[in-house]
């Protein structure tokens, strides 16, 4: 082989080391949205948990509002770690309240407002499962919960 194609054939080879090294740009929209998560129960309501996800996994949780019933008046529980480092791909929420029966909220209420980071273009699948609710003396009550987006 001469030296001149053995040349060439270098800076070939180091040119597609150097290409493949580089940082690939990938398009990806990425946009914010909220969800407002509902709990519907007839029974006076003292606790709640619920976890929540999108499908595909493409869902950063970003932040947690309270709700709008004074029984749960300050922000819910919840992960605060993995939502200040977004690492939150999913989100379990749970919160309480010590007060008296005639105080709790019945019928349909928002427990939390959830701020979200969705990556891509498709429309996002949240997966959101009631995993408690709970009436003043500690027994579990009938309840639904769903969410609205904007």
């Amino acid at each position: 082989m001469s030296r001149t194609l053995a040349t060439v054939l270098f800076g070939a080879s180091l040119i597609g080391a150097v290409v493949t090294a580089l940082p690939q740009s990938v398009e990806t929209d990425t946009r914010f949205t909220t969800l407002d998560v509902y709990l519907e129960s007839t029974e006076p309501l003292a606790a709640w948990q619920f976890e929540l996800r999108e499908a595909s996994g493409r869902m950063r949780v970003v932040g947690v509002e309270n709700g709008e019933t004074a029984a749960f008046g300050e922000a819910p529980y919840y992960d605060l770690a993995a939502v200040s480092q977004g690492t939150a791909d999913r989100i379990i929420v749970a919160d309480y309240s010590m007060r008296q029966d005639v105080e709790l909220p019945t019928g349909r209420n928002r427990l939390a407002t959830i701020h979200m980071q969705i990556e891509g273009n498709a429309e996002p699948v949240y997966v959101l499962n009631l995993m408690a609710a709970g009436g003043a003396n500690g027994e579990p009550i009938q309840a639904t919960i769903d969410f609205d987006t904007p």
